[in-house]
């Protein structure tokens, strides 16, 4: 029994030392090269954060970070994609892309993805990879070809000294648009936040939530989604303009609600207001909320194309983004405000530190208060739902 224990621990140990080498071997061949990493330039705070942690991994690994700012993220998935049709495995412009949910499911659909990397990173051992939001991006299963980066989730956001009592549903917030008419409003869809309000709609009305788990169906649409249309028929009218024009994004729905135009305004990022109130744009009494019954969550991810001239490269500037250190920094509201990635259980007291140092702001809610997330549809039932709004609420010329 000792001499089998004793080679059981000898194995382990093999295969940790075997693991250590293959990823200084991984360091060896980053050094010198330069990552060109995709992601949504739109926001001052993302792009300084990226822009210091490109700093820091460049002193610390010898990897240049250059971030392409794009504003559609499929856009740079078009030129992968015609690089596989065409034949082109390697010397690929994009190495790490910023993506998650239809744009994942587009690209390990048509192979656009390398190999599975996510349980080969040293940063990976704090995250728990069963987590049912990293196992499954829009209900597609990951299958480590993309890591967790960061978590999002549905909050509306409300003025306490305007509204006490915020509606705390869906039905309640139609009760509160019809008595207080021209006071809300969300984002046109297909704008991620106007999509993202249709989907909670959605699973608040709709009888058939275990459908919108599977891939869409034409055959399930009109069933699915008719509590959905007679829901926003009868919430338009009472809108802000009446429903008749709605804001380009929710920044613009944060400015109308800032300027007291609007009564609540939502947010992706649980900690979108306190950041808000930190940097001044938010009135101190602004506070957030989720619906009795749960809002949608889900995680972002980066991912590594099939045909990136920089892999090793790209694995050592997804590690460090995963590390404890850039993931609390990536969670202050003050830095950015994104939830983090990491079970802070798996972590040394001295990282949990990082995070308990954290000022989260007065508006962000405790992970009690935010509950279980509401998962995402499967990520195919997403153009339907987005053309299908066009179609009814503006016709074929919008």
């Amino acid at each position: 029994m000792l001499i089998r224990l004793v080679t059981l621990v000898g194995l382990l140990f093999g295969v940790q030392d075997l693991q250590a080498s293959e990823w200084g071997d991984t360091e060896r061949r980053a050094r010198g090269q330069t990552v060109y990493f995709y992601a949504w330039g739109g926001s001052p705070s993302i792009n300084q954060y990226i822009k210091r942690w490109g700093a820091i991994v460049k002193e610390r690994s010898g990897v240049t970070v250059k971030h392409v700012k794009v504003d559609d993220i499929s856009l740079a998935i078009q030129g992968i994609q015609t690089a596989k049709r065409i034949g082109k495995s390697d010397q690929g412009p994009v190495d790490v892309l910023w993506i998650n949910g239809e744009n994942f499911a587009r690209m390990k659909r048509d192979g656009l993805l390398g190999e599975s990397f996510v349980s080969a990173l040293p940063s990976a051992k704090n995250i728990n990879l069963d987590d049912p939001t990293i196992v499954a991006d829009f209900s597609v299963t990951t299958d480590g070809l993309e890591a967790p980066w960061g978590r999002a989730r549905l909050v509306f956001i409300h003025d306490q000294e305007r509204m006490s009592n915020p509606p705390r549903s869906m039905q309640e917030m139609y009760e509160y648009a019809k008595e207080h008419p021209g006071r809300l409003t969300y984002p046109e869809p297909p704008n991620f936040h106007g999509t993202t309000f249709l989907k909670q709609v959605l699973l608040e009305t709709t009888q058939h939530i275990d459908w919108l788990s599977e891939p869409h169906s034409g055959d399930r649409f009109d069933t699915v989604t008719k509590p959905l249309w007679e829901f926003l028929d009868s919430l338009h009218p009472h809108l802000w303009r009446t429903g008749q024009e709605f804001p380009d994004s929710a920044e613009v729905m944060m400015d109308l609600f800032s300027d007291g135009l609007l009564d609540i305004a939502l947010s992706f990022n649980p900690n979108d207001a306190s950041q808000r109130i930190i940097d001044g744009r938010f009135a101190s009494s602004v506070r957030s909320y989720v619906h009795d019954g749960g809002t949608i969550g889900n995680t972002h991810f980066l991912a590594i194309p099939f045909n990136t001239s920089a892999r090793a490269g790209a694995l050592v500037w997804i590690n460090l983004l995963l590390s404890a250190e850039a993931q609390a920094d990536k969670a202050s509201p003050s830095v950015w405000g994104d939830p983090t990635v990491i079970d802070v259980t798996r972590l040394s007291e001295e990282d949990r530190g990082l995070f308990d140092s954290v000022d989260l702001g007065p508006a962000t809610l405790t992970s009690d208060a935010l509950g279980t997330p509401l998962p995402e549809p499967h990520a195919s039932w997403v153009e339907p739902l987005e053309v299908a709004w066009k179609e009814r609420y503006f016709g074929q010329t919008r």
